[in-house]
C-alpha cells in the first residue's frame, strides 16, 4: 500500500521509468555495437553484455531512489505525509527498497560468478573442429571454479555473527546451534552482503585503476581536442616515402643476386610491416578528412572546451569533498576498530552543503545525485576506454571501436558491474550526511513565553529522534561489516593519490589521433576492410 500510495502521487511515475529503462537498454545497443568487432561478433556474447551493461547501469540508480524514497515520506515542513506515519508503512517501504538491492545484487553475484565467466570460456572453447556440446561442457568445467568462490564467499557470509557469541563456557553444541539461529533469523542476508562486500573490494580497486584515471582523461581529452586531419595525413604520407625509401634501399644490395642477410631480412620484414599500417592509416585519415562527423566535430569544439572545464572542475569538488570527508573521519570516529563510521559531518563539505542547500527547490537535489551517480559510471567507462583491460602489467584486451573482442567487452561489462558496487560507498564519502537522510527535515520544539512551545524545522542528522529521521538503506547496506567499511576508508586515499597522478600524466600527454585506435600493427586487412565499409 506505501509504495501504491507514492506511486499515486506521481502519475508519471510509471511512465518515466519505463522510459528510463527503455533508454538504457538503447544506450547500451549502441555503445557495445559501437566497439564491438563485426568479424568476431556472436549473438551470445553481445546479448550477454548489453544486458550486463544494463544492470550495471540500473544499480546505479539504487541509490537515488533510496534517497529520493526516505525523502518523500516528509512534508518540508518536518511532518509525515499521512500514508507515512504509520511506523509499520514506513518499515513497508524501506524493507521494499532493501529487497530491491538484494535482489539487483544477488543478478550481479550471479553475472560475475556464473553467467559471465561461463559465456566467457564457451567462445574461448569456440573452434573449427569443436561441438557446440563440447563447448558447452568445457566452458560448465571452467565455471565450477567461480562457482566455488561464490559459495565460499556466501558460507563465511553466512556464519559470521552480527551479535555478541554465546558465553565462554558454553558447550561446542551451543555454538554451532547460535550460528545456524543467527543463519536462520536473518534469512541468510548476511551472507549475500557479505559475498556482495567482497565483490566491492574488488570494485574498489577498479575504481582506483579505471575511474580515477577517467576523472582527469576525460574532461583533459576534450580540453585538448585532436590533431588537425590535414597535418595527419601530410606527416604520414612523410612516413610512408621515408620507408619506402628505406626499403629500395636495402632491395638494392641483393640487384646482383647476392642474398640479404638475416639481419636485412629481418629488417625488411619489419619496414614492409611498416609500411602496411601506415597505408591503412593513410586510408582512415582519409576517410576521416571526408567524414561529416568530424566537420561537426570541429564545429563543436568550443562546447567540448566549456564541457572539459566543466568536467575537470567537478573532478576537482570530488576529490576535495573526497579529502574532507576522510580527514572528518580521521579526526572524528572511533578508528580502525569501528570501520571509520562517523554520523553525520563535523567539517565542512562542499557537496554535502550543496545537496542540502538544494533542498528546498524541488527535485534539483535528487537531479544532482542522479548526475552524480552516473558521472562516475561515465567516467569509469571512459577510464577503461582508454586504458584497455590489465592484469597487473600484461595488458589483456584494447577497447577499440568496431575492433573489440568479445572477450574484452565481457570483461569491460564485469568491470563496470564491480564498480557499481562501489559507487555507493564513494558517492556516501562525498555526502554522508545527505546520503544518510536525504532531505529529511523534522520539527524540534522549544519553550516560548506564556508555557507554549515553538516548533522549529531542522535538517536531519545524527542528533535527530530516531523515530523522526528514516535512515537510507544504502546508509545500512555499506556498514553492516566495519572491516570493509575500513579497507573503503583507505581505499579512498588510494583513490585521490591515483587521481592526482592520472590528472599529471593526462597533462604531459600530447593531442590524441582523430583515428585513436583504428589502426594497429596487428590488424588483419580482412577486419580493416570491414571497418572502412
Amino acid at each position: 500500500m506505501a509504495i501504491q500510495s507514492i506511486l499515486s502521487e506521481s502519475v508519471l511515475g510509471w511512465s518515466i521509468f519505463t522510459i528510463i529503462l527503455l533508454a538504457i537498454l538503447v544506450f547500451c545497443w549502441i555503445y557495445i555495437r559501437k566497439f564491438q568487432s563485426r568479424q568476431e561478433s556472436e549473438v551470445i556474447s553481445t546479448i550477454t553484455a548489453i544486458c550486463a551493461l544494463a544492470i550495471a547501469l540500473i544499480t546505479s540508480a539504487l541509490l537515488p531512489v533510496d534517497i529520493f524514497l526516505v525523502s518523500f515520506m516528509k512534508y518540508p515542513n518536518g511532518t509525515y505525509k499521512d500514508w507515512a506515519a504509520n511506523n509499520e508503512t514506513r518499515e513497508q517501504i524501506e524493507d521494499t527498497v532493501l529487497y530491491g538491492y538484494y535482489t539487483l545484487y544477488s543478478i550481479i553475484l550471479f553475472c560475475v560468478f556464473l553467467w559471465i565467466p561461463f559465456v566467457y570460456f564457451y567462445y574461448e572453447e569456440k573452434d573449427d573442429n569443436s561441438s557446440t556440446c563440447s563447448q558447452v561442457k568445457n566452458a560448465l568445467k571452467y565455471t565450477v571454479g567461480f562457482a566455488i568462490v561464490c559459495v565460499v564467499l556466501l558460507l563465511i557470509g553466512a556464519f559470521v555473527p552480527l551479535e555478541a557469541p554465546p558465553a565462554l563456557n558454553s558447550t561446542q553444541w551451543e555454538k554451532v546451534q547460535y550460528l545456524f539461529e543467527e543463519l536462520g533469523s536473518s534469512h541468510g542476508l548476511p551472507a549475500l552482503s557479505f559475498s556482495i562486500s567482497s565483490l566491492t573490494l574488488i570494485g574498489m580497486l577498479a575504481v582506483i585503476t579505471y575511474t580515477a584515471y577517467g576523472m582527469s582523461v576525460l574532461p583533459l581529452n576534450l580540453i585538448k581536442g585532436t590533431r588537425s586531419v590535414m597535418y595527419e595525413r601530410l606527416e604520414n604520407t612523410e612516413d610512408i616515402d621515408d620507408v619506402e625509401h628505406q626499403i629500395e634501399k636495402l632491395k638494392s644490395k641483393c640487384v646482383d643476386g647476392r642474398p640479404l642477410s638475416s639481419r636485412d631480412r629481418r629488417n625488411l620484414q619489419e619496414l614492409e610491416g611498416k609500411l602496411q599500417v601506415l597505408q591503412r592509416r593513410g586510408r582512415h585519415l582519409e576517410i576521416a578528412e571526408r567524414n561529416c562527423c568530424t566537420k561537426v566535430g570541429s564545429a563543436l569544439r568550443p562546447f567540448k572546451i566549456l564541457l572539459g572545464i566543466f568536467f575537470i572542475l567537478v573532478a576537482l569538488l570530488f576529490t576535495i569533498a573526497l579529502l574532507i570527508s576522510n580527514l572528518d573521519k580521521a579526526l572524528h570516529s572511533a578508528g580502525i576498530s569501528s570501520g571509520f563510521i562517523i554520523f553525520g559531518t563535523n567539517l565542512t563539505n562542499p557537496l554535502n552543503e550543496l545537496l542540502l542547500a538544494l533542498q528546498p527547490v524541488f527535485p534539483l537535489d535528487y537531479i544532482l545525485i542522479t548526475i552524480i551517480t552516473m558521472y562516475f559510471v561515465l567516467t569509469s567507462m571512459a577510464g577503461i576506454r582508454n586504458m584497455g583491460i590489465w592484469f597487473f602489467w600484461i595488458r589483456l584486451y584494447k577497447i577499440r571501436p568496431k575492433k573489440t573482442r568479445p572477450q574484452a567487452l565481457l570483461f569491460l561489462c564485469m568491470i563496470l558491474l564491480l564498480i557499481v558496487l562501489h559507487t555507493s560507498y564513494m558517492i556516501y564519502s562525498l555526502a554522508p550526511q545527505y546520503v544518510m537522510y536525504g532531505s529529511q527535515k523534522y520539527l524540534v520544539q522549544t519553550p516560548a513565553p506564556g508555557n507554549t512551545t515553538i516548533g522549529t524545522t531542522k535538517i536531519c542528522d545524527a542528533d535527530a529522534p530516531e523515530d523522526q529521521c528514516t535512515v537510507t538503506r544504502t546508509y545500512l547496506f555499506l556498514h553492516k561489516f566495519w572491516f570493509f567499511s575500513t579497507i573503503y576508508y583507505f581505499g579512498n586515499w588510494a583513490f585521490i593519490g591515483a587521481f592526482l597522478i592520472g590528472l599529471v600524466v593526462s597533462c604531459c600527454r600530447g593531442k590524441k589521433s582523430v583515428i585513436e585506435g583504428e589502426v594497429e600493427a596487428d590488424d588483419s586487412d580482412i577486419s580493416d576492410d570491414e571497418y572502412l565499409h
